[in-house]
């Protein structure tokens, strides 16, 4: 069992080109010997965004402060607390934070992508 306070996971640059103050917490992952979820706690300063972007793997996201936009390469859908996104595989997707606060989410994956 892993027990830790999310503040002691250290908060690592998302360095894509295409990215704007973004920060990642590995908060789970298979360093932990987690089977088949990784749990990553993203954080979007003011005015900052992931790249327009896509995967072969799933995402479950759970929006847990601050207030923003979640793009799939069409239209923008607003997000706020308590909002859930689920990302199917391939599906392109970019947050963006328009809010004054850091935007925070939860973002579930697969292990074995």
């Amino acid at each position: 069992m892993k027990i830790v306070d999310y503040k002691e996971v250290k908060a690592e640059a998302v360095d894509f080109e295409d990215a704007k103050d973004v920060k990642v917490r590995w908060l789970i992952s298979d360093k932990d010997k987690a089977p088949n979820f990784a749990m990553r706690l993203f954080e979007v300063g003011p005015g900052g965004f992931s790249p327009l972007h896509t995967h072969n793997w799933e995402h479950e996201v759970f929006i847990l402060e601050g207030k923003g936009v979640v793009n799939d390469g069409e239209k923008e859908t607003e997000l706020k607390s308590g909002t859930v996104v689920y990302i199917a595989p391939n599906e392109k997707h970019q947050f963006k934070n328009f809010g004054n606060d850091t935007l925070k989410f939860l973002c579930l994956i697969p292990i074995k992508k």
